[in-house]
């Protein structure tokens, strides 16, 4: 019998062993697993909650996933500005021939992507604050960054560039939240409810995207700069949520543990997890990777440790993430129907709490694959009748009602395939893939790569969509393609695994399609009863797991 084996109490409750993290074991002893057998940690029961004890945890991590408003809310009230008389008069161009103020497409382009530019350079520059300042106050900082920005923005007058400054500054407070919050997350969340509680980020940015869509849909009837600088001006509401927030929430007991806080560390657990034992395995996992040296830029490419092939796999999902065509769709929906935009926040929103209450009983591999799966059909519908019925005497002539209200009913599945799956699952797998000793500058090259490709996707649609009108939707098509293939044969199921027992998942070398019944070194051997797996049939696999429940 094992040391885990011998700690187990009369519950069978595994998560309250002590557990020892085991190293890893050669490949041979998981070839016979098949594609189809049950979850990580399925035969594992979580601990049990009363609904105090479930309020508790999601009360102390909301603040946390606050963070994901502050994207969220700029998206929505920048959706809004761009078609505001009073902004265009302070940062458009005077056209003579109408008498009329616009935005260009260049300058339009801009004040959409300079945002993102913002975020990715913050979420690369700020991201290591976490690794000498703890996890709180480092989001505390990116916080006052953006009030910064704010500030510089609601104060221009007439001057573009003054306030594509101000959004370069306030970006950079948002992406740094983009890593910091959702890292925060992953590693203070109970492991059987760390893909619900990371979910909550994107929930927030969802619920920003909605105010903020409605925040400017009550200030446009105002005829001064009231119709933009009152949205801005909410900013700061949001910004002291978080701060408060961070008083009360608890530090990330992995970045206790490895600054020697230990007895910090076990009170940290105790206020979410109630599970003091589980200190001893995070303190195995910061001792193990201590053992393999210092951290460095260098170590992001070890092929031996397998954290290279995280990176790709970080930067691939976060990049995908952009591609799904998201933006896209926002985009056109607004150009058909000027009122779709509230509907598809609507829809957004909504979805996204859907995401938070299964993703931890699907597991990660099959929401990203139904989720590419479903946008890759909505998306083919939505071109197809865009580029074939929308315009039946050609793009000058009227479009057609009745094809109109199809390609918004497309949009929105297509918005609830989204959110309900690639939206905050690939937060997910950015925050809980890496190693604690290069996690900060993991996450923050792979949360880069998605505000870059929101860079590059928000300046250069309005060129393309000129261009090539509604073809651009089978662009998408073929990155969802190639998305559903990579996640198939190369994305683990990480579902019910601690952070630590992901790392040896990782070193073992598990086949992705076999991940899903792999079980952890601890976890071995524990009954012959609990280890037996029944292989499922197509209906089942298409079912929740019931012992994940």
């Amino acid at each position: 019998m094992s040391s885990a084996q011998s700690s187990i109490d009369t519950d069978g409750d595994i998560r309250d062993a002590d557990i020892h993290v085991a190293p890893p074991v050669g490949k041979e002893w998981s070839d016979g697993f098949d594609d189809n057998e049950v979850i990580n940690g399925d035969n594992v029961e979580p601990p049990k909650r009363g609904l105090i004890g479930y309020l508790v945890i999601y009360l102390l991590c909301y603040p946390i996933s606050f963070g994901g408003f502050l994207p969220g809310w700029d998206s929505g009230i920048t959706a809004g500005f761009i078609n505001m008389d009073n902004f265009k008069m302070n940062f458009g161009s005077y056209k003579h021939s109408t008498g009329e103020y616009y935005l260009s497409n260049v300058r339009m382009g801009l004040l959409v992507a300079m945002f993102s530019i913002g975020c990715a350079i913050g979420g690369l520059i700020f991201a290591r604050l976490a690794d000498t300042l703890g996890r709180r106050l480092a989001i505390v900082i990116v916080v006052l960054v953006y009030m910064v920005g704010a500030i510089i923005q609601i104060s221009s007058n007439h001057k573009w560039y003054q306030y594509f400054v101000g959004k370069i500054i306030y970006g950079l407070g948002a992406g740094g939240c983009s890593v910091l919050c959702p890292m925060l997350l992953s590693e203070i969340a109970p492991t059987d409810l760390r893909g619900g509680l990371v979910s909550l980020y994107q929930l927030n940015m969802t619920f920003g995207i909605f105010l903020g869509y409605c925040s400017v849909y009550g200030t446009r009837k105002y005829d001064n700069t009231a119709q933009w600088r009152v949205p801005l001006g909410l900013c700061f509401l949001w910004a002291l949520i978080i701060i408060i927030g961070m008083l009360l929430v608890p530090e990330s007991p992995r970045y206790l543990i490895e600054c020697e806080r230990h007895e910090e560390a076990r009170v940290s657990i105790a206020k979410i997890n109630k599970v003091l034992k589980q200190a001893d395995e995070i303190n195995a996992g910061v001792l193990a990777q201590r053992e393999l040296g210092e951290a460095s830029w260098k170590e992001l490419f070890s092929v031996k440790t397998k954290v290279l092939q995280r990176l790709i796999t970080g930067i691939l999902v976060q990049t995908f993430l952009q591609l799904t065509g998201e933006n896209y769709f926002f985009f056109y929906g607004t150009t058909i129907l000027n009122q779709s935009v509230l509907l598809m926040g609507t829809v957004n929103f909504f979805s996204t709490i859907i995401a938070v209450m299964v993703v931890d009983k699907i597991g990660r591999r099959k929401c990203l694959l139904f989720g590419a799966a479903g946008m890759m059909a909505c998306m083919v519908i939505f071109a197809s009748i865009g580029v074939k019925c929308l315009y039946p005497h050609g793009q000058d002539g009227p479009s057609s009602k009745g094809a109109g209200n199809a390609m918004i009913v497309f949009t929105c599945f297509y918005i609830f395939c989204f959110a309900t799956t690639w939206a905050p699952v690939a937060y997910i797998v950015v925050a809980e893939s890496f190693p604690s000793k290069v996690k900060s500058r993991a996450m923050s090259i792979s949360t880069a790569c998605n505000w870059l490709w929101q860079f590059l996707i928000g300046f250069f649609t309005p060129f393309i969509t000129g261009s090539i009108h509604f073809y651009y939707g089978y662009v998408f098509v073929g990155c969802l393609v190639a998305m559903f293939l990579y996640v198939f044969f190369f994305l683990p199921e990480t579902i019910g695994l601690s952070l630590e027992e992901i790392q040896l998942l990782y070193e073992e070398g598990i086949k992705p399609w076999k991940s899903a019944s792999w079980v952890p070194p601890s976890r071995r051997g524990i009954s012959s009863e609990e280890s037996k797996t029944e292989k499922k049939d197509w209906k089942k696999f298409l079912k929740f797991s019931k012992n994940s429940d």
